[in-house]
């Protein structure tokens, strides 16, 4: 570790940068605000019932990485929000072998812009490669400003899967949980082409929306606790 921040220290001082966390002048990410990305998943639930696990809340140092790394370029921050999803991809997985990671597909113009797909980046981070089976379709407006009713019908009927999907099972992600319209949908892409959809994860969930299902009550997910 020693070497490792001599050498940090130094490529810093050729070409400065400000952590993505809290703007310090100092690295990607400092180590005050990668402690406070460190992932404690839990298990939500769409309205569609879609068993979703989270790993960090969408506010403070985690939100400004994960904008940082959607609308900044800030790929340096990559390795750090990569664990954290992991955790949650783990457990949504569980010990089914076969299971397979699908992303949420990301619009043209998204990629266009960014000249990546973050979440497909967060996963090949960890060696994940995700199942290419779902192509968005048609358009939707931007969700953002968008009431969970709203995003329910601006998603619908906005992914198609690429090919007959029988006997496949699947696990989506994405990088945020808002109301779980985008999951749901993408979860009904998967079935009708005859997948089989065993849960979801995200990095983040959006704490102040109350759109989700505490599981933790009746036991549905193995008891853990959805913090909301």
């Amino acid at each position: 570790m020693g070497l490792r921040d001599a050498l940090l220290d130094a490529w810093a001082l050729l070409l400065p940068v400000e952590c993505a966390g809290c703007g310090e002048p100092d690295r990607a990410l400092c180590g005050a605000c990668t402690a406070l990305l460190e992932p404690h998943t839990a298990v939500r639930a769409t309205p569609g019932g879609l068993r979703v696990v989270t790993a960090l809340r969408y506010e403070g140092v985690a939100r400004a990485v994960l904008l940082a790394l959607k609308e900044q370029g800030r790929t340096d921050a990559t390795a750090v929000l990569s664990r954290a999803l992991r955790a949650a991809v783990d457990r949504a997985v569980g010990d089914r072998p076969r299971v397979e990671v699908v992303a949420v597909p990301t619009s043209r113009a998204a990629y266009r812009r960014r000249g990546y797909d973050p979440v497909t980046l967060l996963l090949g981070a960890r060696r994940e490669r995700a199942a290419r089976v779902l192509r968005a379709v048609g358009r939707s407006s931007a969700q953002k400003t968008l009431g969970a009713a709203e995003r329910a019908a601006n998603r619908r009927g906005a992914f198609a899967a690429r090919a007959d999907l029988s006997g496949r099972e699947f696990v989506v992600v994405d990088d945020i949980l808002t109301t779980g319209a985008t999951l749901d949908e993408a979860a009904r892409a998967l079935r009708a082409a005859g997948g089989t959809v065993v849960g979801a994860a995200t990095l983040a969930f959006t704490p102040r929306l109350h759109a989700f299902r505490d599981n933790a009550a009746s036991g549905d997910y193995g008891g853990a606790k959805g913090v909301n």
